[in-house]
């Protein structure tokens, strides 16, 4: 029986000007002034100056008009699932399209820009912004839960920054896809840097990715894998969820949602 159950949770939207509690804003790094690259900062409804917030850091998925997604970070939901608004500087980082004048929204675009923003711009925010770099959680929807490792884990700098990892639909490796590197001993190449620590994998099919992929390397994490029956919470179309593959299912309340976060807690009590 599909739930009728009303979202609690709407993402606010992406604005222009200054930080502030309960303000989602686009900001464009310095090393981009002058182009259309950007990122969005959410600062929880309870962030004050001169605290120290754990860091929700999230790529977004491709533009899929199917799912109903744009590929713009401006659009993103995963992250503020998980914080319901409050406990976590949300920050929605971008893919740098080839030639580094705006955002990629499908795929890569330039890998190493990609990684490079990340690496430049996360400490920064921490450091502006009261985020606790030794809290980051990275997380992602669709080609955000593959960029976890393709992009998290692409070098052992990047790969330092996180605490833990949370994925949604679509795991590093699962599958081959059209873009270099794709392939599982690439995958595993990358996914050793995750050096045991822990890796919650949420899906429509995560345990078909445990059954099929990450089950014979359980040495590389600590995973937990979490079926999400979304054709389930929800009565599609529904609202903006049109598709079961949606980063939008921890916007209604579902035990589901609540093993995820009772998961992110327990990563940060470590």
């Amino acid at each position: 029986m599909k739930s009728l159950t009303t979202f609690d949770l709407v993402s606010p939207a992406m604005t222009e000007g200054s930080p502030g509690a309960g303000k989602r804003v686009r900001q464009t790094a310095p090393e981009y002034e002058g182009t259309q690259v950007h990122h969005s900062l959410y600062l929880p409804l309870d962030w004050k100056p001169g605290g120290k917030f754990p860091v929700i850091v999230e790529y977004t998925g491709n533009k899929w008009a199917a799912c109903n997604s744009s590929g713009e970070v401006g659009d993103a939901n995963l992250g503020y699932g998980i914080s319901g608004g409050r406990g976590f500087v949300w920050v929605c980082m971008p893919y740098v399209e080839i030639g580094r004048q705006k955002n990629a929204v499908t795929w890569w675009g330039d890998k190493q820009a990609t990684i490079d923003y990340c690496k430049t711009n996360l400490p920064r925010i921490c450091a502006e912004f009261a985020g606790d770099p030794d809290n980051v959680i990275l997380c992602g929807f669709s080609r955000g839960a593959i960029a976890t490792s393709y992009i998290g884990l692409a070098d052992d700098e990047i790969a330092g920054l996180w605490k833990g990892f949370v994925t949604h639909d679509h795991f590093d490796g699962e599958k081959t896809w059209g873009y270099p590197d794709s392939d599982r001993a690439s995958a595993l190449t990358r996914l050793a840097r995750l050096d045991g620590r822990p890796v919650l994998v949420c899906g429509t099919h995560a345990s078909t990715v445990r059954d099929v992929f990450l089950g014979d390397h359980q040495e590389l994490a600590r995973f937990t894998f979490v079926d999400v029956p979304t054709s389930q919470l929800f009565a599609i179309p529904e609202g903006d969820v049109v598709h079961p593959h949606t980063d939008l299912w921890m916007h209604k309340e579902s035990v589901y949602r609540a093993q995820v976060r009772d998961w992110v807690q327990s990563v940060l009590d470590q």
